[in-house]
This record gives C-alpha cells, structure tokens and sequence, in this order.
C-alpha cells in the first residue's frame, strides 16, 4: 500500500515522499556504496526535480486533496487497539485477608515476590515459580499482622503489629533481623526510602528511623489528629505523602518535622496515595465513602491540579510504571457499580477500563514490577491478578508461572 501512485496531474509518491528518500548503503569502510541498480545520483536528481517548480512533480501539480502529511498518515501501518480483559487470569485463595479499610497487607517485591499479611502470619508468594513460603508467624505473640513494605531491592520486608511493633525480615533467610518498639497502638502504614524506614499508626505519630543504627529513631510527626491511614515516600523530590482518617492529606520534606503542605479538601479517609513517576511533584489521593474523588496536587506548587468524582469508595491507587495512567480499587459505591477497580488515563482523567469481579471493597492493591500487572484483594478472601496489556520496559514476566495450577484448578491456594 506504501508504493508509487498515479494522480491526475503528475506522478508522485503516495507517502509524499521522493525518490531521494531511498536508503544509502555505507560499505564496511565507511564509505558510500551505489544504489540497486546505479550510483545515487539519478536518486539526487530526481530530489531536485521535485523541488523545481517546473518539473511535473513538483507538488504544485498533484491535483489530489489530501496533503503530503496526511497521505503519509492514512498509508501507514494502523496500530490495533488495546483491550484489556475484564477477567482475572489468576485468583489466589486467601484465607482470612483481613476486610479492614485502615489495613495495608499486600505488597509486591522488586525481586518478584508478592507478600501477603493474613492474620498472625506473612505468606511470599513468588511470581517465577507459585512457590509459597510463611516468613512471619505472630501466633505465640498472640499479635497480628496490620501492614507491610518491600525495601527497595526486595530482600527485606518491614511488617507492622497490632500491638504497635515493626520488626524487619529477611525474606531469603526467612529470619527476623530486628524488632522496634515507638508507638503505643496498631501500626497501619509503612514506607521506605533507601534506609529511612516511615511508620504511621493508629496513635497518630509518624516515627522515621534509620535502620543501619542500633539507635533507630531519628524523628517524630505530629500532623494528624485521628489514625494514620498511608504514607508513600517520592525519593525522587524527598517528599513523604501522608493521609489520615481526619480527611487530610499532608505532604512533608525530608525529614522535617513541620508538614511543607495540608490539604483539607477531601471530606473522608485519605488512604489512597500516589506519586506519580512521569512527572516531578504531581500526587494524586483518594477519598473514602463520604468524598469517593480522586485528586491531583502539585506538591511543588501547593495547588490542586483537577479532581474527578468515582461515584464510590477509593481504597487505593497506583500509577503505571509504563504509560501515564492511574489504577484505583473501589468500595462502597452509591451507584449499580461497585467493588470496581478503574483504569484512569492522565492528565484527561478519562476511564480507560472498568475491572469487577470482587464481592466485597478491593481494598489491597499492588504492581508487578515490570509494570504489566495488578493484584488486589478483598475481603471476600481473593487475591486476582490482572493483565493490564501495556508495554513493559524491564523484564517480562513469566507467565507461564502463573498458571501452573492448571486450567482444572484456576483457584490456587496461597496456604
């Protein structure tokens, strides 16, 4: 379809391209070799014949309505359009995931391996191979397990208690390497940034600490006036993003002590926070079931970007490693819809995909690392992995480690 084309009026290339636009070969020397059938110069010559307006095929003569440009678009290849199934492709059996809003119990390793937090215990699910591993048994504690975080390179994941505590696991050893006390109830959120490890808890503190020290803690955040819901640090800008259940969405910086903003729109929980990693600064959050909208900030500004109302809880968001596109899990919902997760396309916030399949608030959510694929969970005790269908820069993943139960066992127990 890209070959030459008569028109009325003078011949010339459909694609509006000349003959001059015919590739030149280099030799292994480097120097220039001749064309197909001769040297390049009758290719260089008939470049000029179309720039001279007395030639006939200078565009001046082409009689055909539609532009070199468009001609060239209409003529390429058409690229086939993105669908994303509205279908799981893998559902994990997970007993006892906790149905607890202000909870943060899923969280996917840059190493592949997904953690999961059911009750007094931390199952590694790995992603290359569907083996299972229990890392955490809080049972002789007779505590439980609130919230969880992969440090960055995926050999260590911090776990929050019930009873306060953050303790830091090596998940190839399968030991427990420290125990750290500072809060006096549940510890709900946790990030980390390098070694900087940031917990938020039920008692309202933010405590940041340093885990290379023996002396861990470093600093204290009094910013919330009820429990702490999430906290998400940008190590690009330093920023620590924090949402609680007093409806308010505090950005800090670095380490001080003082929040650099306090947004006050949202009219519920603040649990859903999320950096965005194509453009510096912007943050998006989510409201609860009094708000149900998803907000943009400019933390470098201090200013609210544009808002869109979901018509139902927001539980949690993530943003594409790959496209610049927003995935938010949903709750209760005022309209037909709910237990949703949305696909939102950035910056027109219009939906892309509408995924259900939950029977309960999709409170858990988490990203492979190549970008690929989401998990959530729920409390009606699943784990479903979805294929998003967008290009990936790193590493594929394997997919044939997610269906090694066998198309007679699409549900696969994670214990």
């Amino acid at each position: 379809m890209r070959g030459d084309q008569t028109h009325t009026g003078g011949t010339r290339r459909a694609n509006g391209a000349s003959a001059s636009s015919t590739p030149r070969r280099t030799g292994v020397d480097g120097s220039r070799t001749s064309g197909l059938f001769g040297s390049d110069k009758r290719n260089s010559s008939a470049g000029t014949d179309a720039e001279n307006v007395s030639s006939s095929l200078h565009r001046a003569y082409d009689t055909s309505p539609v532009k070199t440009g468009s001609q060239r678009l209409l003529l390429s290849p058409r690229r086939a359009p993105r669908t994303i199934s509205k279908v799981p492709f893998k559902v994990l059996d997970a007993p006892d995931l906790a149905d607890d809003f202000y909870l943060n119990l899923v969280d996917w390793s840059s190493t592949n391996t997904l953690a999961v937090g059911l009750d007094k215990s931390v199952y590694l699910w790995s992603a290359q191979d569907s083996k299972v591993q229990q890392l955490v048994d809080l049972t002789s504690a007779n505590d439980k397990v609130t919230s969880l975080s992969w440090a960055g390179r995926g050999q260590h994941l911090a776990i929050g208690t019930q009873q306060g505590y953050v303790q830091i696991w090596d998940a190839e050893t399968l030991k427990l390497l420290r125990t750290m006390t500072g809060h006096s109830m549940r510890v709900g959120a946790l990030a980390w940034n390098e070694h900087i490890l940031t917990s938020g808890a039920r008692d309202r503190a933010i405590l940041h600490r340093d885990v290379r020290v023996p002396e861990h803690h470093i600093r204290e955040l009094h910013g919330h006036k009820q429990e702490v819901c999430n906290l998400e640090w940008n190590t690009e800008t330093n920023q620590l993003a924090s949402g609680g259940n007093d409806n308010k969405l505090l950005v800090w910086d670095s380490l001080n002590t003082n929040p650099l903003h306090r947004f006050s729109e949202h009219t519920a929980a603040v649990k859903a926070i999320a950096w965005s990693p194509h453009q510096q600064g912007i943050l998006a959050s989510g409201g609860g079931t009094a708000d149900m909208k998803i907000r943009f900030w400019n933390s470098i500004t201090g200013s609210m970007l544009s808002e869109v109302d979901t018509g139902s809880q927001v539980c949690n968001l993530v943003w594409s490693r790959t496209s610049n596109e927003l995935i938010s899990t949903h709750g209760y919902s005022a309209g037909k819809i709910q237990n949703q997760i949305q696909v939102w396309r950035y910056p027109s916030v219009q939906q892309v995909a509408t995924l259900t399949g939950h029977t309960m608030r999709v409170l858990y959510l988490a990203m492979s690392p190549d970008g690929e694929t989401i998990v959530t969970g729920a409390g009606d005790e699943t784990l479903r992995f979805w294929d998003l269908n967008t290009p990936a820069k790193g590493t594929q993943i394997d997919r044939s480690s997610f269906h090694s139960g066998g198309s007679l066992n699409p549900f696969a127990k994670l214990r």
